[in-house]
């Protein structure tokens, strides 16, 4: 109890470093294994497998979307219930996340092993490629319900007021998926199907350390009788919350695949490959100002909740703050090191040499993304589901995708006009969300 009252009580800076640091610290460790991983796969199986990594990535974001439908709406109405003090609605939350989180992830294993090999090659994967993906997606899909699981249950012991014990998770994931990477791949010679099982298995071990938590008698948040049938009022609240997160997401898979086939088209498997490795850098920053929106969502979730709207505000505003900084630092190595943050993936020379140029290009424009997504955020904590969609698709699907397919046919250089069209839309989306927030003051009581 003291845990969750303290979000209406503490002073907020204090609050978002409590709740926040955790998050960070596990989303940067997540997204150093992501980098370690891609450099076990670029310098073990090759630049292709790279380039079958970078297809396969929006696949699996895909599966991963589904989970945060789930996860993030429901974290966020756990928060809201936990502000209200309706503690029985709460733990019918934890339960229908579980529930709702297996027959989701069931139905997108299915489908995704089923139509596998079409699906990638509508992703942008060649024939030099469609093998490396297939066997790393395969393995990825199997092992897809500890997957939803696990981000589900993370995002719930944020919000139940248990930040340490969900960076705790990740970063015990991270650490064996680490561990076992270079042993799959180089010791038994398994390939990009041996970083996948090290990926699941992680995953799992994961799980039941969560699963501990939610077990534990005197937690105000747990497993119970009565919670595992799926309620209607928090099912559909949950969903419509998570919707926002969920359709970011999913534009951004479909984002991906498009830009990934117009590499194909205009610079080939190199191309695609380069565009995974400025992924992967840009990742780790994202990743950072997700653990910043992470820590912020309890607490404005929470104080929302129980009508303390400045408290809501001050921590959007030190969340925006923060998340600045984070994208700084990613607008300094991409522009000023992009030889150097490339070589760390590969040392295929041609590679290396395709990818310092779109780096720079792609970069220009990192100080003003953690703005957008953390205002994007606001929404989603608040419940504000409606503003929260709109957030999520202006960049994605209003503005990236007309501009990745126009812009190549007027740039001199077509490929140029698919990296530039990624910075032109952050541009765009960013001034889109300053219009929505100014225009949702009397709302959010600024």
């Amino acid at each position: 109890m003291s845990r969750t009252t303290e979000l209406g009580t503490a002073p907020v800076h204090k609050l978002l470093w409590k709740y926040a640091l955790p998050a960070i610290i596990a989303m940067t460790a997540t997204s150093l294994y992501n980098i370690v991983d891609t450099i076990y796969i670029g310098h073990g199986c090759g630049a292709l497998a790279l380039g079958a990594l970078t297809v396969a990535k929006p696949f699996m974001d895909i599966c991963a979307a589904f989970g945060s439908l789930v996860g993030v709406g429901a974290s966020s109405l756990l928060a809201i219930y936990l502000g209200e003090k309706d503690y029985e609605r709460a733990n019918r939350v934890l339960g229908n996340v579980i529930v709702m989180n297996i027959i989701l992830s069931a139905i997108v294993m299915t489908v995704g092993l089923i139509w596998l090999d079409p699906i990638l090659m509508a992703f942008g994967a060649s024939e030099a490629t469609l093998l490396y993906a297939h066997e790393y997606m395969e393995i990825i899909l199997y092992g897809n319900i500890l997957t939803h699981i696990y981000f589900g249950l993370n995002a719930m012991l944020r919000s139940a007021g248990h930040p340490r014990f969900s960076m705790t998770a990740t970063i015990v994931a991270v650490i064996i998926n680490i561990i076992l990477d270079p042993i799959f791949i180089f010791g038994l010679d398994m390939g990009v199907r041996g970083a996948a099982l090290a990926t699941v298995i992680s995953q799992a071990v994961a799980v039941v350390w969560q699963l501990t938590k939610f077990m534990d008698k005197n937690e105000l948040v747990r497993f119970h009788r009565g919670i595992w049938r799926l309620n209607r009022h928090i099912t559909l609240r949950a969903l419509a919350i998570g919707m926002s997160p969920f359709l970011y997401n999913i534009a951004h898979c479909f984002v991906v695949i498009i830009i990934n086939n117009q590499l194909k088209n205009f610079g080939g498997d190199m191309a695609i490959a380069s565009y995974g490795v400025i992924n992967r850098l840009t990742f780790v920053f994202a990743m950072m100002v997700m653990g910043l929106n992470q820590g912020m969502q309890p607490i404005a979730g929470y104080n929302y909740g129980a009508k303390q709207f400045e408290r809501v505000l001050k921590s959007f505003y030190l969340t925006c703050a923060y998340a600045t900084g984070v994208m700084g630092l990613v607008f300094i190595l991409g522009e000023f090191f992009p030889e150097l943050m490339t070589r760390m993936f590969t040392h295929d020379a041609e590679l290396i040499a395709q990818t310092v140029h779109p780096m720079r290009i792609v970069c220009s424009t990192m100080l003003i993304i953690g703005f957008q997504m953390v205002t994007g955020n606001l929404f989603t904590s608040v419940g504000k589901a409606g503003k929260a969609i709109f957030l999520s698709l202006t960049r994605q699907v209003l503005y990236l995708i007309p501009l990745v397919l126009w812009l190549p046919m007027i740039f001199t250089t077509p490929i140029d006009g698919v990296w530039w069209s990624i910075p032109i839309s952050d541009t765009i989306s960013a001034v889109t969300a300053i219009i929505i927030l100014l225009a949702s003051r009397k709302k959010l009581h600024m």
